[in-house]
């Protein structure tokens, strides 16, 4: 998503502080067994653990497995790190002030927070995109140091970005073609599609950054059908319902009141791409029907909602990782 960016941070923010300029304001499936310690500074948190820091929902997703498992889904942590010595040194050391500002200054920390829960309460960690806020060397180191190999999962749509003077968004696919070589060498995974298949379960990870899905890869998603095995679909952008659509045009609305009974009438970006792509028209309608997606999990609005999305599947968006938020999902 796009954000107002605050121009100036004064200090270190407290909890509340940060909590509250978020207000205003990739994906990855990992085994917690393969995560290292991460542990805070006692002093500073003497309690940590005590009182979670962690902003948890709990959701539950029936199949009829034989082996249950569980995971923690997170999206949308935005590190906006960068070093002087990089190319476009002074642009990037810019935009590192400014884009940290804007996400409050404790997105790694939110990230091993997360990670640290994991460890010892679910099976394996999904991200879901948008886990860097912008391309810099530090922000691809970044990404290694807290996943390496074990990568898995979806691209968001600023991992395709390098907020340097000049760079124009066109939300189409032409502008990501700068970025599959930067992508392939920092992130382990297709970012384009790839699946896994964890306790009998396929997990079809997507790249749907514009809102929007090409003809590939549904080819590709059919042919994972065609396994037989329940699918969960994990993507940055959710494919809208109405009440997704009133949900988050209510949180970005940012003034005035807004009528919880009738979608926005100015449907617009990701939703009004869904509605006029012929491809991306078709996958949703055909997605509907299909009985082995048992659900789909997304982030990229910074807000926690989930809608059905068909008679066998729910659809979960995931609020900003940034913000500590996350959600404990159960495979039974």
């Amino acid at each position: 998503m796009k954000h107002s960016e605050n121009q100036t941070c004064v200090g270190r923010f407290s909890r509340r502080d940060f909590l509250r300029l978020s207000a205003l304001g990739a994906g990855t499936v990992v085994a917690t067994s393969a995560l290292p310690s991460f542990a805070d500074d006692p002093s500073v948190f003497p309690k940590r653990g005590t009182a979670e820091r962690l902003v948890l929902a709990y959701q539950h997703i029936h199949i009829g497995l034989k082996e249950p498992f569980s995971i923690l889904h997170i999206s949308d942590t935005h590190l906006s790190a960068a070093y002087p010595t990089e190319a476009d040194g002074a642009d990037k050391m810019k935009s590192m002030a400014r884009r940290t500002c804007t996400f409050g200054g404790r997105q790694e920390e939110a990230l091993r927070d997360s990670l640290a829960w994991a460890k010892d309460n679910v099976d394996y960690v999904l991200h879901t995109g948008d886990l860097i806020d912008w391309q810099s060397e530090a922000n691809f180191d970044l990404v290694k140091k807290y996943y390496g190999s074990t990568m898995f999962g979806s691209m968001g749509n600023h991992e395709f970005y390098t907020y340097l003077p000049g760079e124009k968004h066109t939300w189409q696919e032409p502008f990501k073609e700068r970025s599959w070589r930067l992508l392939k060498e920092n992130y382990p995974i297709d970012a384009r599609f790839s699946a896994k298949v964890i306790n009998g379960v396929n997990f079809v990870c997507l790249d749907d950054v514009f809102g929007t899905v090409q003809p590939d890869q549904v080819e590709r998603f059919r042919a994972e059908v065609q396994k037989g095995l329940p699918i969960i679909l994990c993507m940055h952008v959710p494919f809208h319902t109405p009440a997704i659509w009133r949900a988050s045009a209510k949180f970005w609305r940012r003034s005035g009141k807004f009528r919880a009974d009738s979608v926005s009438p100015d449907v617009r970006g990701d939703y009004k791409r869904q509605l006029e792509d012929p491809v991306t028209r078709d996958f949703i309608a055909y997605l509907k029907g299909e009985p082995l997606l048992k659900g789909i999990l997304t982030g990229h609005l910074h807000i926690t909602v989930q809608d059905r999305f068909s008679p066998t599947a729910m659809q979960y968006v995931v609020g900003g990782n940034f913000m500590f938020h996350g959600e404990e999902v159960l495979f039974t």
